[in-house]
């Protein structure tokens, strides 16, 4: 008889078999033998009536579509077939400040079906691990010597060259992007940069580079090419199949005079890192601006563009609304907090002759900080010495000026431009910060709920310090999280729900926050919607 192979959920090298052949040896076998063999049946008929629920759930789809493409996400970890010549490639170079990384990414033909993208993965070796090499320092230090820029570079082109089949050079598509490093650059440096690349990597190299390929991106670029590849991964372009799909009603930009269109509802993004803060969402409908200065700010901060392979099917139209802001990262509001605290502290002692945290005996009294843990601000050769009072809400009260809001309407930090959020019908994810946040001290990573969230973090700035280190060395926080972490967990946790609440006016009661280090157990990097965006119309060419 022939054997039943499960290889759609087992990596490949796991395979189970029934025959006639082994039944009688079952009675023979020991206890374990057995068990093992009952969790295999098992394991065949609940892949079996999966199959079979789904089916009878999503009648219409006939062949199971929502299954495949369950499958299709679990089975991504597939070393990529380099034999196969109908495989293309692609190939992206992130310079960022600290260093580079290259991603290899890999795509079937497209099918020719105009409500479908590409179906964009990142490569994989005969390993199974993801074609990807990072180096050091960041491109941006070879601002005074660019001529070494295309050395530096060579190694993670050289690493895609070898893993790119050698036949597929010419067709592939090498784009070098440049971020955050980049940008700070005067504009003379970063075109003595770009030209070292363009003229000798060509050399080199057989790759598709043109002029375009190599440029400096600005905040609005990578922030919605984050947002494409979040969404990607999620499926949310995905043409509508079923009823049950959350959807939206959209104005396509350019035509709002047509009927809207429905369409699955796409995810925001949050992005909380160490310097900057980023929010992107879709904005399904037409907006008003309340005067031509807030529409002429609106127009940098709203991103109109297609992802579909033909530039006349308008259902792949998107409108996403991209936001960055400087000094509103974890590290960065710490910093200006405590730059104020100096100052004040400092000049109130100067006005009223106290001597408020001069002396470890006489510490300024911080709320954002956990019960009893001592700390210092060193500044201009002065120092001002801090305990912590671990007091959340009157911390989350004190920072509030932080946000810099204004009175205006549809405004969000700083007093920048936000189009509202339809809340009843949206849903966002928060990386970064937002995840470590909730995750690495609290352990309430996932689905956010703003209630759990704040009594989690009152009950963790109130614990005495002594307390939280007992529990550190005992390992009782996320195998990652330090000291550093501990430290300034209070007052992080404390800036991220301002941030989120206040800052960009979600409810408290809002309920569709999912805070996340991964998608579907992968890290999504901008660099997928990069790849996605850039190569839509080739299999046009």
């Amino acid at each position: 008889m022939g054997r039943i192979g499960i290889s759609c959920l087992f990596p490949a090298s796991w395979h189970f078999s029934i025959s006639p052949v082994g039944c009688p040896r079952i009675l023979n076998t020991n206890l374990r033998q057995i068990m093992v063999i009952s969790v295999l049946a098992a394991a065949v008929s609940l892949l079996y009536f999966s199959v079979v629920i789904i089916r009878n759930k999503y009648g219409r789809l006939t062949r199971d579509k929502k299954f495949q493409r369950y499958l299709a996400r679990v089975t991504d970890i597939e070393a990529t077939d380099t034999n196969n010549p109908n495989v293309n490639y692609g190939i992206v170079v992130d310079c960022g400040s600290s260093g580079s990384r290259v991603f290899v990414y890999c795509w079937p033909r497209h099918n020719g079906n105009p409500h479908d993208l590409l179906d964009i993965r990142q490569m994989r070796d005969k390993n199974r691990k993801p074609v990807v090499m990072k180096i050091k320092p960041g491109i941006s230090e070879f601002a005074t010597s660019p001529e070494k820029v295309s050395d530096y570079i060579s190694p993670l082109l050289n690493f895609a060259a070898e893993r790119v089949p050698r036949a597929k050079h010419k067709e592939t598509p090498l784009y070098i992007l440049c971020t955050a490093g980049m940008r700070i650059l005067p504009e003379s440096q970063q075109k003595a940069i770009l030209e070292d690349l363009l003229t000798d990597i060509p050399v080199h190299f057989d790759f598709l580079f043109s002029d375009s390929h190599a440029e400096v991106i600005s905040g609005k670029q990578e922030g919605v090419y984050a947002w494409i590849g979040i969404n990607f991964v999620l499926g949310r372009f995905e043409h509508i199949e079923d009823d049950d799909e959350a959807v939206v009603e959209v104005n396509i930009p350019g035509s709002e005079s047509s009927e809207a269109i429905v369409r699955k509802r796409t995810a925001g993004i949050l992005d909380m890192g160490g310097v900057s803060t980023q929010i992107a969402y879709e904005v399904p409908k037409t907006v008003s601006f309340a005067s031509s200065q807030q529409e002429e700010v609106a127009k940098n901060l709203l991103a109109e563009f297609n992802l579909g392979c033909d530039v006349h099917q308008t259902e792949h139209v998107y409108r996403v609304y991209v936001a960055t802001f400087l000094g509103f990262g974890g590290n960065a509001a710490r910093q200006r907090y405590e730059d104020r605290i100096f100052a004040n502290t400092i000049q109130k002692n100067r006005l009223l002759g106290e001597q408020t945290g001069l002396t470890p005996d006489m510490p300024y009294l911080d709320p954002c900080l956990p019960l009893d843990i001592k700390d210092e601000i060193q500044q201009n050769g002065q120092t001002i010495y801090l305990r912590g009072t671990g007091d959340f809400d009157l911390c989350r009260e004190t920072i509030q000026p932080f946000m810099n809001k204004t009175n205006e309407t549809q405004t969000s930090l700083n007093g920048v431009y936000q189009p509202p959020i339809h809340f009843q019908n949206s849903e966002f994810y928060g990386f970064s910060e937002f995840y470590y946040c909730t995750e690495d001290v609290l352990r309430m990573g996932g689905d956010y709920n703003a209630a759990k969230f704040t009594k989690a973090a009152k009950d963790y700035c109130a614990t005495k310090w002594s307390i939280l280190r007992e529990r550190f060395d005992r390992g009782l926080y996320a195998s990652h999280a330090d000291l550093h972490r501990l430290k300034y967990q209070c007052f992080k946790s404390a800036w991220m729900f301002e941030v989120f609440h206040r800052g960009f006016s979600f409810p408290v009661n809002y309920k569709s926050l999912k805070t996340a280090l991964q998608v579907y157990d992968k890290e999504v990097q901008w660099t997928l919607g990069a790849i996605l965006y850039r190569t839509r119309f080739l299999p046009l060419r």
